[in-house]
């Protein structure tokens, strides 16, 4: 007699298992626990075989009835049900450890730490802006339509060198996939042009000398924090990206060597870096040790010592000395040192590459060693920090600009 779904309902627990028999070999298991779940008994190749449906009342009697006659159907066809369920299963599982977020997990892994500022941006794409839209889905699976689809969320907020970012960074994930053979193609690849186009911005900078006197000049009146004060000194003395400056640790100022030695995950380019001390910049750091030596690892800590000064410090402070953002940058003092190094004093382009921590190359195309050029670079420097201080020193009576209020 065929079951109905009240008989269903109303089966109560017993002591053991218990089968309540429908047709054609679907029945209902009714457990000690109080669980039932539809099961079906079949042969293949003249051996019995049990195939799982699903539990009561989750599924209904007549979607299990449909079920059956799915699975019958197949048999019939020289399929097996079990054998199916168990494979699509596994194509489930395969496709989970194959989604987007697991490989960009595992591709972040092993891309290993590049620059402080550079791998917090990346982490910020993949879990702000990609992952919750494609991180789910199986990679081979996106399409190039699928990630604009995404990028374009971002381009909607108004952030287009965002967009750019995460373009980027979706190629980086796509190709690694398809390096370790969980995808055919990078997706990003077809998106040329796609995008709303990126404005490139130069970073505002004075590298006028008349200008630069005055500027140097509001900088040794301004009164901070020591730490705020000696910031915006040295980021005009030793021109490091504002980042690596803000980030820097004293067990990386060699006072004994007179320099400061960047490791290479700090750095944009992958590479340590050294940034030899003048006696000017020297004197500043070591009016700073016994300020901060003692409070934590940074030169320059903010509010909280476990964490370094903020990158709108030497921003601000540009500001208060009523510098606009479209006038000069804490960023601007990398071009400033750029320009007048080579147009006023005619040192080799090579040499202030090489400060600057730019991507410098020889001959046969291999990255300069960090020490390339150390002596030559040292007594740049020092020329440098002594023409600053000519510049300031010789503007008379300089009242400093201050930001309207």
């Amino acid at each position: 007699m065929a079951l109905t779904d009240t008989r269903a309902r109303a089966a109560k627990p017993g002591e053991k298992d218990y089968k309540l028999a429908d047709e054609k070999g679907l029945f209902l298991l009714v457990k000690p626990t109080g669980t039932k779940s539809w099961r079906m008994k079949y042969r293949v190749g003249g051996k019995e075989k049990l195939y799982t449906i699903g539990t009561y009342p989750e599924i209904s009697l007549a979607q299990a009835r449909e079920q059956r006659d799915a699975a019958r159907a197949l048999i019939a066809s020289g399929g097996d049900p079990s054998a199916q369920k168990q494979a699509a299963k596994a194509a489930r599982v395969e496709a989970t450890g194959n989604s987007f977020e697991v490989i960009a997990r595992e591709f972040v892994k092993v891309r290993g730490k590049r620059s402080e500022t550079g791998d917090a941006r990346l982490h910020r794409i993949l879990e702000q802006d990609l992952f919750p839209y494609l991180g789910s889905r199986p990679i081979d699976d996106i399409t190039p339509s699928d990630l604009l689809q995404t990028l374009r969320r971002i381009e909607g907020r108004g952030a287009i060198a965002t967009a750019h970012k995460a373009k980027q960074a979706a190629g980086q994930v796509f190709r690694y996939a398809i390096a370790t053979g969980r995808a055919q193609r990078d997706a990003s690849a077809d998106l040329r042009g796609a995008l709303k186009p990126l404005i490139t911005t130069h970073h505002s900078a004075i590298t006028e000398p008349k200008d630069v006197a005055v500027l140097m000049a509001a900088i040794y009146s301004y009164q901070a924090t020591p730490v705020v004060m000696a910031a915006l000194k040295l980021s005009a003395l030793l021109f490091p990206r504002p980042g690596e400056l803000r980030h820097l640790e004293w067990v990386e100022v060699n006072t004994e060597e007179r320099r400061i030695e960047l490791p290479a995950h700090k750095m944009k380019q992958n590479q340590p870096h050294i940034i030899p001390l003048s006696d000017q910049a020297l004197g500043i750091l070591e009016g700073l040790r016994p300020i901060t030596a003692n409070r934590g690892k940074y030169v320059f800590p903010g509010k909280s010592a476990t964490r370094p000064l903020s990158e709108n410090a030497v921003r601000s402070a540009l500001r208060t000395l009523g510098y606009t953002n479209e006038q000069m940058t804490p960023h601007g003092f990398r071009a400033m040192a750029r320009t007048l190094l080579e147009e006023v004093h005619g040192f080799p382009v090579e040499w202030i590459e090489q400060q600057l921590a730019h991507a410098v190359r020889d001959a046969n195309g291999r990255a300069y060693n960090r020490t390339k050029h150390l002596e030559n670079r040292r007594r740049m420097m020092q020329t440098w920090a002594d023409y600053l201080d000519t510049l300031r020193l010789g503007v008379d009576n300089v009242v400093p600009l201050r930001a309207s209020r």
